[in-house]
């Protein structure tokens, strides 16, 4: 939880009539003290094109396109397109550890 939204938080408490203060240092403490309470960088995804995947995986096109087309590779398409861009280099890593 970033402290912006932390300080919003104990703002919108402390404005509240029905929250007694040792109430409001109670929650405050719990929020604090929790594990996930600290912001975390978003996993970075990237995609790779089907020449770059073959260079990965030392197949050819062909290769890439039998393994898409046996569902061992997922193709990905970009929003509001018809035809896939690529594959998650995520994916295409793990084909590659078995």
């Amino acid at each position: 939880m970033l402290s912006t939204t932390f300080d919003v938080f104990k703002s919108a408490l402390k404005a509240d009539p029905t929250v007694s203060p040792s109430d409001l240092a109670r929650v405050m403490k719990l929020v604090r003290s929790r594990p996930d309470a600290t912001p975390t960088a978003p996993a970075e995804v990237r995609m790779v094109r089907r020449k770059e995947a073959a260079h990965i995986l030392s197949r050819s096109l062909r290769s890439v396109d039998q393994l898409a087309a046996a569902g061992m590779l997922t193709k990905k398409r970009l929003p509001g397109r018809q035809r896939a861009a690529g594959f998650l280099l995520e994916d295409v890593l793990n084909l590659v550890r078995g």
